[in-house]
């Protein structure tokens, strides 16, 4: 089927919304980034991939491609899905082959079979980098092409292997940012593009950017085979990898998608010679070895500049724009606790000593206000408990986006929901969750509203710490107990915290030197 044959019942197909990893698998299905895959591979050509590198048909293919929807997505005598993004608008139909159970409790459905592409993703940054493969291949074809593909900014080392081995190979460059997932360092795919055509300013003329929504794979040797095939797609003939130690075996899959994986050994900095090169070739104990990415951004953390001999200025000033320092960077506070636990009361303290202060924006979002706003017409389920955190996270996200502070006090009673939040503000922000920890008992005593008597009476359903459970984090960045501590001693253990963490600045101007890693 083609797209030109799709019939007039395409409105009438279920349809449904992939996540970011999906579409941009979808994406690299419909674009040709994937080639020679046409669809979503079935049980047996999982086997064949597993066993052999190959579908079952004997076509060379290394990594499994699924496409795993829920149950209820999808009738059971249907025999289409409309893959769609994230606006509703239609982007491809699934041929459905075959249809098997993708997880253990029967609530999800892996499906399989051929896809027709309806259109072209249109929004996103640097769209228009993303061009297709084969109009890559065509522009490359006729020389060597020197591929890598990254998920974190590129130093001086990367810069110096490339040139080195470009010069070797008579080669072109292609740079292939990888921006499905989150990015080394920088955290945003748009933040990691701007960082690599930073670098590749730096690289010889007609070198190559082209972002490749390749999502992560858990396993390093899938990885780099996924890697391996889009890189081929786009006309690479070799492929730096920083997989020195990779396992042999899999050159001759490589082979099949005319790749030579390249890995150069360990390099450092040599300060005699001021240029990155073989460790080998520096005299021993001179050597600078590169930053981890924990060290790195401990780094732009703390506000310090980095080195030259690391980054160059284009790329450090990208580094800074994208994770600027904790003092100048979005964080949201999250109070969690029972009703009655003082967690709004100890929020609005600390919104009101930041407004003091009056070195940060800040938002809270408690109190009647988000109830009207956010949450109105939300019933106590589980489900509408989940949703109103969600609305809750998504604003404070919007805060942190755009450098404020947001501090939020819901009951938030459940593991899931705050884990969800702390991932959403993590693209964007810092993330801290303060456990309010006040028992039970004491809560009920300060109920100055009535509700608690009125849930054990069975008149409220439903009620956190009474007819439905409280799950206390696991990972809480702070822990208080008002029941314990002081109103005034509560508001200055969490300002130590923003203090030490350096996101205040401390009286004086300056900052703690050992700052905690990066939540």
């Amino acid at each position: 089927m083609t797209a030109d044959q799709l019939p007039a019942e395409l409105a009438e197909w279920p349809a449904w919304t992939p996540g970011e990893a999906q579409l941009g698998e979808l994406e690299l299905i419909t674009s040709g980034a994937f080639a020679p895959l046409t669809g979503y591979l079935t049980t047996a050509d999982l086997a064949a991939v597993a066993a052999r590198r190959e579908l079952a048909d004997g076509t060379p293919w290394p990594v499994p491609v699924t496409l795993t929807v829920p149950a209820s997505a999808l009738p059971g005598d249907a025999g289409h899905l409309v893959l769609q993004d994230t606006e509703g608008s239609p982007l491809a139909v699934v041929d459905i082959t075959e249809r098997a159970h993708g997880d253990a409790a029967g609530g999800m459905l892996r499906v399989a079979g051929p896809v027709t592409a309806l259109r072209a993703a249109e929004h996103g940054p640097f769209r228009t980098l993303r061009r297709a493969p084969s109009d890559v291949r065509h522009e490359l074809a006729g020389a060597p092409v020197l591929a890598l593909a990254t998920r974190r900014p590129l130093g001086q080392r990367h810069i110096g292997q490339l040139r080195h081995l470009a010069g070797q190979l008579k080669a072109r460059i292609l740079l292939l940012p990888l921006v499905a997932g989150p990015a080394g360092v920088v955290r945003r795919p748009e933040a990691l593009v701007r960082a690599v055509l930073a670098a590749a300013r730096q690289l010889p003329d007609g070198t190559l950017v082209i972002p490749v929504p390749l999502p992560p794979r858990a396993d390093p040797d899938e990885e780099l085979r996924a890697q391996v095939v889009v890189a081929a797609s786009h006309g690479a003939t070799h492929m730096l990898t920083e997989g020195a130690g990779r396992d042999r075996s899999e050159e001759s899959v490589f082979e099949k998608f005319g790749v030579e994986v390249l890995a150069l050994g360990e390099w450092a900095y040599d300060p005699v010679s001021e240029v990155w090169r073989p460790l080998g070739l520096i005299e021993p104990g001179a050597e600078r070895g590169e930053l981890s990415d924990g060290e790195l951004g401990a780094l732009l953390d703390s506000g310090e500049s980095v080195p030259p001999w690391l980054m160059p200025a284009g790329v450090a000033a990208e580094l800074r724009r994208a994770r600027p320092p904790r003092s100048e960077r979005g964080l949201v506070v999250f109070f969690t606790g029972l009703s009655g636990s003082g967690k709004s009361t100890l929020a609005r303290d600390v919104r009101d000593a930041l407004l003091e202060r009056g070195d940060r924006t800040v938002s809270l979002l408690d109190g009647d206000l988000v109830r009207r706003l956010l949450s109105a017409g939300l019933t106590f389920s589980r489900e509408d408990r989940d949703l109103n955190i969600a609305r809750v996270g998504y604003v404070a996200a919007e805060v942190a986006r755009h450098g404020g502070i947001a501090i939020c006090a819901p009951i938030a009673p459940y593991a899931a929901a705050r884990a969800a939040v702390r991932s959403m503000v993590g693209e964007v922000g810092d993330f801290l969750l303060v456990h309010v920890s006040t028992p039970l008992a004491v809560c009920e005593q300060r109920d100055r509203k009535g509700l608690y008597a009125k849930a054990r009476a069975g008149l409220i359903d439903s009620f956190t710490g009474i007819s439905d459970p409280y799950e206390e984090p696991a990972d809480a960045d702070l822990v208080i107990d008002t029941s314990v501590v002081s109103r005034r001693d509560a508001l200055a253990a969490v300002l130590a915290l923003l203090t030490r963490g350096r996101w205040l600045v401390p009286p004086g101007g300056t900052t703690p030197r050992n700052p905690p890693a990066a939540p």
